[in-house]
């Protein structure tokens, strides 16, 4: 197989390339753009071979500097293809995007985000045909059972939505499917490394009850991705032995993340996120991050505009939070896992959590306790922790009890180790910064503060261990 005819190169050495802001020309959905991913299994006869057709306008038409709405349909037709093999298929956008010189793909489905470089461009990557035409040969390349396969890519704004709405309506039937079963339902997991090349020490361990992080890959299509391609990026996880039923730890899954981690991760706790917690990637759908001023959780997710109620936007969390690192206290997560009946349950699952954004608080409502809805806020309620503890006190948050050891704590720590400074009222506020490349995080206490801070002190924090 050659690209020699296309003006830019391609294969797996590209895979890793960053285009900064100041490289691109333009991008494709994104934070700032609708967009999509979604690969239909069609009958022979729908499939027009090779064909890759362009609703709106194409790359040559679009103006510097812009986000610019961007659906892919793939559709896909061979005598061995099943529904069940839709989800994996699509996910491999991501690996074979990343293949084309100048052109970066990051996340899936209506999280998707592309960039063409400025250099790329120049060069000759100015059409999606051409784009198109790269990734048919790639994927028929790939999986010989795809024998008629053609793509349409929806530029045009006034037609995004209809295509988006019925994508959605793909996700939730494929991921609806495996929402009945438990982890004790089945004899082995699976493990997913098709981000190897953005956090190559990242395993993502995928059972019944924890989709892939990306959202995009649950049990069923881990099934049958490794029936195709036993030796691929998504192979079987034995079980193993069962060493802790409520933290969900399993010594396949160990000895899984122990071998992708290099030897530097040897336990995950599946329900978890302050002891033991899965790695991150990068193309998780939302993070769960640790609020220790209020011993309890909070998520955010890739749309969410502006700071969170931390005081930090998604992007600066994700930075640390993803590359294969194991960061107690944030964690990269997908929207269905939240939907899992044992949802951190290790970390007493909903009654843990205190802040959501509102979009995602009424996509998921049904899965939250009836008793902890209107006990967890949103942006509505409260945007900076002082006026989250309010809110939480108002509505007597069961995470209200763990406070009386967290202030004694505090109360020792400040008294003992610091003397007020005449004049200055005094108070205490504290916020928590992400470690940098992964790390520890850190809070960050500013001490006697009114206007300006006489100490800063930087804590690395441990969160409190589950009482045995």
């Amino acid at each position: 197989m050659s690209f020699d005819a296309y003006p830019i190169g391609v294969g797996p050495q590209y895979e890793g390339e960053r285009i900064r802001k100041k490289e691109l020309i333009f991008e494709l959905s994104g934070p700032k753009a609708k967009g999509f991913e979604v690969c239909l299994v069609k009958n022979m006869k729908e499939i027009d071979d090779n064909k890759v057709k362009i609703i709106g306008p194409d790359l040559s038409e679009m103006i510097e500097g812009t986000s610019n709405p961007c659906g892919i349909i793939m559709e896909i037709a061979g005598k061995e293809l099943e529904e069940d093999l839709e989800a994996v298929i699509e996910r491999r956008i991501h690996d074979f995007g990343n293949f084309i010189q100048g052109f970066l793909h990051l996340n899936q489905r209506y999280t998707n985000w592309m960039r063409i470089s400025k250099k790329a461009y120049a060069k000759g990557l100015n059409s999606l045909k051409l784009i198109g035409e790269i990734m048919i040969k790639l994927f028929k390349a790939e999986f010989n059972i795809i024998e008629k396969m053609q793509m349409t890519f929806i530029t045009d704004e006034n037609k995004i939505d209809k295509h988006l709405a019925n994508a959605m309506e793909v996700y939730e039937k494929r991921d609806k499917k495996v929402r009945g079963m438990t982890d004790d339902d089945v004899d082995e997991f699976y493990a997913c490394t098709l981000c190897a090349s953005f956090a190559p020490k990242h395993g993502c361990a995928i059972t019944p009850n924890r989709m892939s992080l990306c959202g995009a890959i649950n049990w069923f299509d881990c099934r049958a991705a490794s029936k195709v391609d036993p030796k691929g990026p998504i192979y079987k996880v034995p079980k193993g032995e069962l060493l802790n039923e409520r933290a969900g730890e399993y010594s396949g899954i160990n000895d899984m993340i122990k071998n992708q981690s290099l030897g530097e991760i040897d336990r995950v706790f599946l329900y978890s996120g302050l002891e033991h917690p899965h790695t991150s990637c990068g193309c998780f759908e939302a993070i769960a991050f640790y609020i220790p001023e209020v011993e309890g959780y909070a998520i955010v997710d890739r749309d969410f505009k502006g700071n969170s109620v931390n005081g930090l936007p998604f992007s600066t969390m994700a930075n640390s939070t993803g590359g294969g690192n194991q960061v107690e206290g944030f964690n990269g997560i997908s929207i269905e896992y939240m939907r899992s009946p044992k949802f951190f349950q290790y970390d007493d699952g909903w009654e843990r959590f205190v802040w959501l954004p509102l979009k995602i608080k009424e996509r998921i409502l049904e899965f939250i306790p009836e008793k902890m809805r209107d006990k967890i806020a949103t942006e509505n309620d409260a945007m900076e922790v002082e006026s989250l503890k309010s809110f939480l006190q108002g509505v007597q948050h069961p995470v209200m009890e763990r406070w009386t050891e967290e202030e004694e704590e505090e109360e020792e720590e400040t008294s003992s180790d610091y003397a007020p400074v005449q004049g200055v009222p005094m108070g205490t506020q504290s916020f928590m910064v992400p470690g940098v490349g992964g790390g520890p995080a850190f809070k960050i206490i500013l001490n006697n503060v009114k206007i300006y801070a006489e100490s800063v002190i930087i804590k690395k924090i441990e969160p409190k261990k589950k009482k045995k």
